[in-house]
Order: structure tokens, then sequence, then C-alpha cells
């Protein structure tokens, strides 16, 4: 493949990012001819020193660092990263992955492969067979999945680790809502896409940054993208528990009637309590469904428009000659 640009964000994991990219040389094969790296420096804290200017590679035939003037988060950078890309640096296809190893290098060309079987129709990710976290971590992270299908419909089995053609990228970064999920802009703009099974590896050095806060945020950011899908869902659960608690009262009247009973009774409370949840449900609903409504009319921030505001320079560490 001609004109791969692979976009890694990094948050002071440089000295990962330096072996990941070792590794990553070794791995293209012959249907990467070359590829291009564009490092995104999400503020970091930690100075970029000789880390990637030492190093030389064969099948890499460019590494630069895109420099953004503050912490934007992880998927934020990405966003930018992918703004970029479409804005000035065009290209075949756009892969992206982590920096810290575990999206395992050894995975590109699968990914490359199966981009290339579709012709460039369709967006690839790399679906988590299995993963390498503690086992709380696996917990938390299948209950948050169980939770999204449940709220929005969709199945979650991917992270950021994909390739996606140039005309995807086009229609992507006019998505608003890449701004605050990469994988769940993809899905909420049906872009076609599909998956290979892939595992999740160990990282490279240092402590893994995903916590359960972190987690927590992470997937808070996804649903956030499916705020109306998720209000419509609730408004309807809303309305067929409130037929439920109706008719519940009804039934609990007609036989506090016939047993002589003049007080409330059990039944007759914890349908109270019903009723009010019922109704607090259906005002969540409500504001969800209308607040994103009303800010569809205001967008916030266009990925295509506003990453300029974002980056501060592009410093170039690497450039080959002449790629074997």
């Amino acid at each position: 493949m001609h004109g791969l640009t692979i976009l890694i964000p990094v948050f002071n994991d440089w000295e990962s990012l330096g072996t990941m990219l070792e590794a990553l040389d070794e791995a293209l094969d012959r249907d990467v001819q070359a590829a291009e790296i564009l490092v995104v420096d999400d503020g970091s804290t930690v100075p970029l020193q000789s880390e990637l200017s030492e190093r030389h590679f064969s099948r890499i035939s460019r590494v630069e660092v895109l420099h953004l003037r503050r912490n934007l988060g992880h998927q934020r950078a990405i966003a930018i990263g992918l703004a970029f890309i479409h804005g000035e640096r065009p290209c075949e296809a756009v892969a992206v992955m982590d920096a810290d190893g575990q999206d395992r290098p050894s995975d590109v060309p699968a990914l490359v492969r199966k981009f290339q079987e579709e012709a460039g129709r369709k967006i690839v990710f790399a679906a988590r067979a299995r993963r390498s976290e503690s086992i709380f971590f696996k917990a938390c992270y299948h209950g948050y999945r169980a939770l999204h299908k449940l709220l929005t419909g969709v199945s979650v089995r991917v992270g950021n680790f994909s390739i996606l053609p140039f005309w995807a990228l086009g229609s992507l970064v006019a998505v608003s809502e890449l701004w605050n999920h990469y994988s769940a802009a993809v899905f909420k703009s049906k872009l076609p896409f599909t998956t290979i099974p892939t595992h999740r590896a160990a990282r490279i050095a240092g402590d893994p940054r995903m916590n359960f806060f972190t987690l927590v945020l992470h997937g808070m950011s996804a649903l956030s993208v499916f705020g109306d899908v998720i209000g419509v869902r609730l408004l309807v659960a809303a309305s067929a528990l409130l037929v439920a608690v109706v008719g519940g009262f009804g039934v609990a009247f007609i036989e506090q009637l016939r047993s002589g009973d003049r007080g409330p009774g059990l039944a007759m409370f914890v349908l109270g309590v019903l009723l009010v949840l019922t109704f607090q449900l259906a005002a969540v609903g409500v504001m969800l469904i209308f607040g994103v409504l009303g800010g569809r009319a205001n967008l916030t921030f266009l990925p295509i428009r506003d990453y300029r505001h974002f980056v501060r320079d592009v410093s170039k560490t690497f450039e080959s000659t002449r790629v074997n």
C-alpha cells in the first residue's frame, strides 16, 4: 500500500513510543511499501528529546510530531490529528493506534490486508478477542459494554485501533461528535465498517493509564455521542413502565375494595414510588432528546473547521531518503 499514515496520540509516553515504532517498522511487510507516522503530542509535560531523532527506520518513511497547545485528552487528540491529516497531509488511508504497545504493531499488516480486501470501501476496526487488564478492569469493561448495548443498541468490541480510507476521513471530520469519541462518531455517522479479531497486549513501559475513573469518563464520552438515541429509549421505557404502574394501581385498588382494607397498603406504596421514578425517568429522557436536538443548531466544535486553534507547531524527527 502506498500512502498510509499512522496516527498515534501521545502524552508523556515517549519511551514506549520509540520502542513501539521500532516494532512497527519491523512488522510492516510488503503490503505496506511505506508508512508515514504522525504523532500527536497531547500537551506533554515531559519534553521530547532524542527518543525519535536518533532512531532509523526502513519501512517508515517519515515521522512528524504535531504539538498541541494544551492537553485535550486521548479522544480529542485523535480528532485534531485526523482533521490535520485531512487538511494538510492527504493520503490513501489513515491508521489510528496507541503508543503504549497495547495495540500490537504486528496487527497493522492484518488491518491493511483486510482494508485491501474491502477495496478501501470500509473502515476496519480491531475487535478485542482477548484483553490483558486486571479482572476488576475486565468486569467494569464488560459492565460498560452491557450498559452501552442497553442504552444505544450498539454493541461495543472495538477501541481506537483501526484503519480508515481517506474518503471516509473526509466525512468523519465533518462530524462534531468526533470531538468526544472517535469510534462512537464512526458508528453514529453510519460510515461502513468491519472488524478483525485481535488481542490486546500489555504496556511496553510504565503503569496503565486507564483506571476506573478514566474508564467511566471514557464510557460517558462514548454514550454522549448517542444522547438522542438514549433519550428516546429512556422515554419509551418510561412510557411502558407508566402504563404498567397505572395498571398496577388499578389492580391494587380493586383488591383493596374487595378486602375492605381502608389503608393505602404496601402495594399502593410501592406503586407510588414506582410512579415517581417513572416520571423522573421520562423527564431525563425528554431533557436528553431536546438537549441534543437543540445542540444541533449550535455546533460548538467542528474538526474540519476548528482544529487549527489547538495546533502549536509541527516538527519532523525522521525522514528517509529511501524506503526498502
